[in-house]
């Protein structure tokens, strides 16, 4: 039909969580709606991608209880956030105090992002930084694509929109390489967007993940065996996931290759 829908904002509920996680009564919503994007755009202005020292923030989850709000920054770079001794955290705590003008007691926890090449946003950061560059677009989609494979993924598509190398009229290309299912909603999608101010104008880039399906009932059998593989490096990843069950299509076969070699 050509409707499209937010992928995040599909599986809200079903695989993926709110950014913002928290209840207000209905007075004092819109004040507290306000308040988490003013928190999230002065990190953006002091760690993000137009920032002096670039952290590369993925993602910013805020939760409040009472007079307290706990923010956890999911960052590339955890030791710029951190600062040395603690000073960066302190410094931009003291700043979102200043911003929110209250006494609230904010806490900061700092997560760093396991998989740098498998994320969307960081994805979609890095070549929005390139095509600032002005690097040829489809070259820096193919070395995007390529790291991201590497890190383990199913499958990947960008999209990047606007005057491509400086053409007279806008145009949209995208590529895909992999699986990306859009309709499935058990399917682990990371989606992201980010613009590129070029010369010749802004340029939109779309990145879509897909890190797997997640299965109800699934993640307590496979926790185990997922710590064990954290530890060993994202080596059985590149070797097709072979952790994960095999699916009923490859039960079937390899039992029909067991009994024809019992019958030799």
């Amino acid at each position: 039909m050509g409707q499209k829908i937010h992928p995040v904002g599909f599986r809200l509920g079903i695989t993926q969580e709110h950014q913002s996680r928290w209840f207000a009564d209905p007075n004092r919503y819109p004040e507290l709606l306000q308040e988490d994007r003013k928190l999230r755009k002065y990190i953006e202005e002091k760690l993000g991608r137009s920032a002096q020292n670039n952290a590369g923030i993925s993602e910013v989850r805020i939760e409040r209880k009472a007079d307290q709000i706990d923010l956890e920054v999911r960052t590339a770079r955890p030791g710029v956030v951190v600062g040395r001794g603690g000073q960066g955290i302190e410094s931009l705590r003291t700043g979102l105090q200043q911003l929110l003008g209250s006494n609230r007691q904010i806490r900061i926890n700092v997560v760093e992002v396991q998989r740098v090449d498998a994320d969307a946003y960081l994805i979609a950061e890095y070549i929005a930084q390139q095509l600032e560059r002005r690097v040829s677009f489809r070259r820096v989609v193919r070395q995007a694509i390529q790291r991201a494979q590497r890190a383990g993924i199913q499958g990947i598509k960008v999209q990047v929109s606007g005057r491509l190398n400086g053409a007279e009229i806008a145009r949209t290309e995208w590529t895909r390489e992999g699986r990306v299912p859009l309709h499935t909603l058990r399917a682990d999608i990371d989606y992201s967007y980010c613009t590129a101010k070029t010369i010749y104008g802004i340029l939109g880039i779309k990145v879509w993940v897909f890190k797997g399906e997640i299965i109800p009932g699934q993640e307590e059998t496979l926790a185990p065996q997922g710590t064990r593989d954290r530890d060993r490096g994202d080596r059985d990843r590149d070797r097709g996931d072979r952790d994960r069950p095999p699916s009923r299509r490859q039960n079937r076969r390899r039992q029909q290759f067991e009994d024809r070699s019992n019958e030799g």
